[in-house]
């Protein structure tokens, strides 16, 4: 998977847990848990979406790896085939 397309599933995942993030104004290398004021439960969400869209598995310990967008889309590019 290229990076732009990990990109772009990252924040298609931001989108569908919170519908009206300005998920364009998200600088890529701040948390955006504390942008999008995520809790627990949007945060497992959002890992499920991720999950569910690149056919990835994702697991506890990968969830350091999914702070900011850079360091996702990282993470995505890197362990998809």
């Amino acid at each position: 998977m290229e990076r732009s397309e990990a990109l772009r599933l990252v924040e298609e995942a931001l989108t569908r847990v919170v519908p009206d993030a300005d998920v364009g104004a998200l600088e890529p290398d701040l948390p955006f848990r504390d942008a999008l004021e995520f809790d627990s439960l949007d945060f497992l969400a959002f890992v499920e979406t991720l999950s569910e869209r690149s056919g990835l598995r994702i697991d506890e310990d990968d969830y350091p790896r999914l702070t900011t967008l850079d360091d996702t889309s990282a993470f995505l590019a890197a362990r998809a085939p």
